[in-house]
């Protein structure tokens, strides 16, 4: 999840260098989605991860 967030902001700089304003906002937008969604799971699996083993 994190690779796919890091390869949006990279498409998203790229296109803000070259001036396609709207595709680099929208790579942005989707960048910060995945990363939050990375961000839930990682704090999900870091509490729940540890129930199972003593």
């Amino acid at each position: 999840m994190l690779s796919w967030a890091i390869t949006f902001l990279i498409i998203a700089i790229v296109a803000a260098v070259l001036g396609f304003g709207g595709i680099a906002g929208t790579a942005t937008g989707i960048a910060k989605i995945l990363f939050v969604v990375f961000l839930v799971m990682f704090i999900a699996s870091f509490f729940f991860g540890r129930r199972g083993r003593s």
